[in-house]
């Protein structure tokens, strides 16, 4: 092979050592060092600074013991605290000072406020759920006077059991674009799938349309080339980085942007699992046949999507957002064959755990199944004594996991839950072509949520993320029809299987099991 020519990008390894990115990560690497080793100094030559980090570690436990939050959290801190009485207590006072993201949640919750008035709760809709349904009306105004994520009548839903069939899909809608165009995703490939919207997206700017881009900072390591933003903006597209990786330890770097949206005109809005990149159209083969799930709104719903994207998108912006002018248009009359729409976000500074709050919904009030897809199972105390509870009560609850992973540590970390919840009832399955991706949980025939949020604790506490929660809407049956699908590709997990395991998986999977929280 010859060498590569110049201009052109490195691949691999090498592209990621050599970049900008790089020598980023290069001196994270190298704070982090320098305050271990600092810690383990002062540690090591100075009796009252050693003597004073052992009370303050003391002081430490007692304060994450009483400490609001999840006790998964609590335990790994714990943990760390005593094991590494300096470095641990040092690093988890500096976490908890959230250096570099106070400004982050202070400045969403401006956001929420301007955007407000344009996600107003129409209180004749919660009303008729209410006679429909009284317990999704009460999730219904929690989401809606709680966190402002409205439910919305008059929204057609389309549902897509492949990420090539919403492909298909956003192609002819973006092409229809005469006023904007909104993407906000979490990964961004160069190839066949990215390249083709890149084309429309380049188009559409030259006719006149606003075309706005945002995707995930993480895209930098291997993805894109760190001052891909610029190029886009010189092509007419407005671009951001969304939290880039930058040269300085701070929890904020924990915290990506996993959200997929993208609004066309305010007349259309697509979420799901489903990236930008050639494997998730299953173009480019990783970890086998790659399963993946998506939605299209059309209709009122849609305006959720927008705010959510403009809250993200004006983050670091100093004026406010011209909300009006996205503002989409409200269908008259009601058709009541379309049901309830109610699309979510999530985000890790609110202090409210709404994906986890809607799974939790979902479980607590089904009467005859609930059916799960997920790449991740990865659960917290909660979770866990919600499915098996409902399992135990008689509902059948069945989840369906990757044969093959795409993270070999995650994988090991959820077989260490499968035991427990196959003895209370819950069916697991594993996707035998490869590996599903998508976050769908379908229930009793008349609800379903589609979105971008795993059963781990990465997407319930720590990423931004958003969903769409439906009821009594036709594409439910849709939903279901495929999990039954993709079902007859599943191999059923049995506890004999689990006790057959190699002693290193197991061994593995309880020690990772340990820092499931930082997984």
């Amino acid at each position: 092979m010859g060498k590569n020519e110049p201009g052109k990008a490195k691949s691999g390894l090498s592209r990621i050592i050599f970049s900008r990115t790089g020598f980023i990560l290069l001196l994270i690497l190298i704070q982090l060092g320098l305050f271990i080793v600092t810690t383990n100094l002062l540690q090591s030559y100075a009796l009252f600074i050693n003597g004073t980090l052992r009370v303050v570690g003391v002081v430490v436990l007692i304060y994450i013991i009483n400490a609001e939050g999840n006790p998964a959290f609590k335990m790994t801190w714990m943990l760390c605290v005593m094991a590494f009485p300096a470095v641990g207590t040092l690093f988890y006072i500096y976490v908890k000072s959230q250096v570099g993201v106070r400004w982050m949640g202070k400045r969403l919750a401006t956001l929420k406020i301007e955007t407000d008035p344009y996600m107003m709760q129409d209180m004749d809709v919660v009303d008729a759920l209410r006679a429909s349904k009284p317990a999704n009306a009460n999730l219904a105004y929690y989401l809606a006077h709680h966190m402002g994520f409205p439910t919305y009548r008059n929204t057609e839903v389309t549902y897509f059991p492949l990420g090539e069939d919403k492909f298909d899909a956003l192609v002819p809608e973006l092409k229809k674009a005469r006023k904007y165009i909104f993407m906000e995703y979490f990964i961004v490939e160069k190839g066949y799938m990215w390249d083709t919207i890149l084309k429309i997206l380049v188009q559409k700017a030259r006719e006149g349309v606003e075309v706005r881009f945002m995707y995930d900072g993480t895209c930098a390591i291997s993805n894109l080339p760190y001052e891909y933003p610029q190029e886009l903006e010189r092509k007419g597209i407005r671009c951001k980085m969304m939290n880039p990786i930058r040269p300085f330890l701070s929890t904020v770097q924990n915290n990506r942007d996993h959200r997929k949206i993208c609004v066309i005109d305010g007349r259309v809005g697509f979420t799901g699992g489903i990236n930008l990149g050639d494997e998730y159209i299953n173009r480019k083969e990783r970890f086998g046949h790659w399963k993946d799930t998506a939605v299209m709104l059309k209709g009122d719903a849609v305006q959720s999507l927008t705010m959510l994207f403009l809250q993200m998108w004006n983050v670091d912006e100093k004026e406010e957002g011209h909300y009006t002018r996205y503002l989409t248009p409200r269908r008259q009359g009601l058709r009541r064959e379309l049901g309830y729409v109610l699309p979510y976000g999530d985000s890790p500074f609110d202090n409210e755990n709404v994906g986890e709050e809607v799974y939790f919904h979902i479980l607590n009030h089904a009467k005859k199944y609930v059916h799960i897809m997920t790449p991740y199972l990865i659960l917290d105390n909660e979770m866990i004594t919600t499915l098996t509870r409902t399992a135990k009560s008689g509902i059948e609850v069945i989840i369906i996991m990757p044969h093959i992973p795409d993270k070999w540590y995650a994988f090991v970390v959820a077989k260490t839950y499968y035991r427990e919840l196959i003895r209370a009832g819950v069916q697991i399955y594993e996707y035998k072509p490869g590996f599903v991706h998508a976050k769908v949980f379908v229930s009793d025939d008349d609800t379903a949520t589609v979105g971008t949020i795993n059963l781990d604790y990465r997407s319930l506490y720590l990423h931004f993320e958003c969903g769409v929660f439906i009821y009594n809407n036709s594409v439910v049956d849709r939903v279901e029809r495929d999990f039954q699908e993709t079902l007859m590709k599943c191999h059923k997990v049995s506890l004999v299987e689990l006790r057959n395991r190699s002693l290193f998986s197991k061994i593995t999977g309880q020690v990772l099991r340990l820092f499931a929280p930082l997984m």
